[in-house]
């Protein structure tokens, strides 16, 4: 079993890409999963030099591939020094194991590659407690016996197991005692969180939202004139940062939170739970999405569901449409007869499409070239002003 491990950014590994595919499912939208998959990889410290797609009805419950897949991929690993295993799904404790012993290679499934790259990124002390619960939540189900050295981190703390315990059964106690202790430590941060949550007055709370690596930080940065660390990675933020905003002569706070991605491992929505109540306790939420994304409605989608598992949907949203400088489509040529995609949209275009079937205010800008900010500050004054009247109707004095 891999063993948690935090990489520092100079150590980089061969890695191959490994998926399932549904036999009908579109070839397009699996090579945009695992170019997602890619740049995961890459953020954790790997370098992608093969991608492996088997088309089945479902994974093997044994081995997630078929045998002769294994093969395969076994004989290009040992010809070409592959030392990293990357799969895009999470492979079940039997599934890791089998594979292991097959493959004897580092195999990393998605959830744990999430994990890993979160322990890079954490620097807190609060969000290095939340990563660390979430992984002992991830290993408890897929301990193999491989785990004594644990015994040596235990220290005095509980009771020994009797001769006849088995060692699996002394590791699992030892996992179990380790997330108690985590929540019991987060449970004291989260109180002083919530304190200092309504430490913060009366100002109306907003809180930027979105799939991960959307440019939430760069708006951040543009609206509070802060210096908060934004980075062409996934996951380059974990600690939620809040700063007071004044636009014209109405004051807020921002907050920036922590970007969602497809297939977000559970163990991290429970462990950040905290970090999400900026998102559920907002009273408004700035949804932002990558136009220049080929899949951007899909992480729409994503982001919308997480906000729906986490009770935060019944929010008032804006949605920032960033990274109009780097939009492209294709424009069909005049007998193209295929269907089009909204590829196929202008910027205007899909400008008006999205105004005509969003009920929300919706609003297209690039943080970086500072394109239609004004805008888009005047949406957020709009509704900050509106909200902050309806919430102290008798203290106008703002406006």
């Amino acid at each position: 079993m891999i063993e948690y491990k935090i990489k520092s950014a100079e150590e980089t590994e061969n890695a191959v890409l490994i998926t399932v595919a549904g036999k009908r499912e579109d070839a397009d939208l699996i090579e945009e999963y695992l170019d997602e998959l890619e740049f995961l990889t890459l953020t954790y410290g790997g370098i992608t030099v093969k991608r492996f797609i088997q088309r089945l009805e479902k994974p093997d419950k044994g081995t997630y591939i078929g045998k002769g897949k294994i093969q395969e991929i076994k004989e290009y690993v040992e010809a070409n020094n592959i030392n990293l295993l990357v799969f895009d799904d999470e492979l079940s404790p039997a599934q890791q194991k089998n594979l292991e012993k097959e493959l004897k290679k580092k195999i990393l499934d998605r959830n744990f590659l999430i994990l890993q790259i979160f322990a890079q990124r954490a620097q807190t002390a609060y969000a290095k407690t939340q990563v660390d619960l979430a992984y002992y939540q991830y290993m408890l189900p897929r301990l193999v016996g491989l785990w004594t050295h644990l015994e040596r981190q235990r220290g005095g703390t509980g009771t020994r197991g009797g001769s006849g315990e088995k060692e699996i059964e002394t590791d699992r106690r030892i996992i179990r005692d380790k997330i108690t202790a985590l929540r019991e430590k987060l449970t004291e941060i989260d109180k002083q969180m919530i304190t200092q949550r309504k430490n913060r007055g009366e100002l109306i709370r907003v809180a930027l939202v979105g799939y991960t690596n959307v440019g939430k930080s760069t708006i951040m940065n543009m609206l509070s004139k802060s210096e908060v660390f934004a980075e062409n990675k996934l996951f380059a933020t974990l600690d939620t940062t809040t700063r007071k905003v004044v636009i014209d002569n109405v004051p807020f706070l921002l907050s920036d939170t922590v970007g969602f991605i497809r297939k977000l491992p559970h163990q991290l929505v429970e462990s950040f739970k905290s970090t999400l109540d900026e998102a559920r306790e907002a009273d408004l939420l700035l949804h932002v999405v990558d136009i220049s994304h080929k899949t951007f409605e899909d992480q729409i989608n994503v982001v919308t569901q997480t906000l729906t598992d986490i009770k935060a949907s019944d929010k008032p949203i804006i949605l920032v449409f960033n990274k109009i400088d780097a939009y492209t489509f294709e424009e069909k040529e005049a007998d193209d007869l295929s269907p089009s995609t909204k590829r196929n949209l202008s910027l205007d275009e899909l400008k008006k499409s999205w105004m005509n079937k969003y009920d929300n205010p919706c609003v297209f800008i690039s943080a970086t070239n500072k394109d239609n900010v004004e805008e888009f500050k005047k949406l957020i004054y709009d509704k900050v002003k509106e909200l902050h009247i309806k919430r102290y109707p008798y203290n106008n004095f703002l406006y």
